[in-house]
């Protein structure tokens, strides 16, 4: 999701919720500890030269239950973050802690923020000899004849 996205579901919301992958809740006294631009700038295993942009925010829990942030609230931390960090409309990626820090994308549904799994991947798949994924197709008949590609 892109922040501008994001931007615009929040200031329709009246609380502020996240669903973890799992179905579970973010604890309703979270914090957004951190706002910010994150730039990655690296070579993948093929060579070549990548630079990637993100916005970050970093979702936490306390044992602090008397706040709880509302989206108001959150809209104004994020333009603050906006004006300062000079953050355009990138996407958004969400750490939370989980076993170790786990990064997340964001999606909306309904009332709430869901918290989406996110993958690694070989971005030169071609340069590093992973083989290409090749489409299987069950034969409906016993016309199936080796080398025709249809099993």
């Amino acid at each position: 999701m892109k922040l501008l996205d994001f931007k615009n579901q929040l200031s329709q919301l009246k609380s502020l919720i996240f669903q973890l992958p799992n179905g579970s809740l973010v604890p309703a006294h979270f914090h957004i500890t951190e706002i910010g631009k994150v730039t990655k700038h690296f070579i993948d295993c093929g060579g070549i030269e990548r630079k990637e942009e993100v916005v970050n925010f970093q979702l936490w829990n306390a044992n602090d239950y008397d706040h709880r942030l509302h989206p108001e609230k959150l809209l104004n931390i994020i333009q603050l973050a906006q004006d300062k960090l000079n953050i355009g409309n990138l996407t958004i990626e969400i750490e939370y802690q989980s076993d170790t820090i786990g990064k997340y994308g964001v999606a909306f549904h309904h009332t709430h923020f869901v918290l989406t799994s996110t993958l690694t991947a070989c971005l030169a798949e071609d340069a590093c000899g992973i083989p290409e994924k090749k489409l299987t197709i069950k034969a409906t008949n016993n016309n199936c004849t080796p080398g025709s590609n249809c099993c």
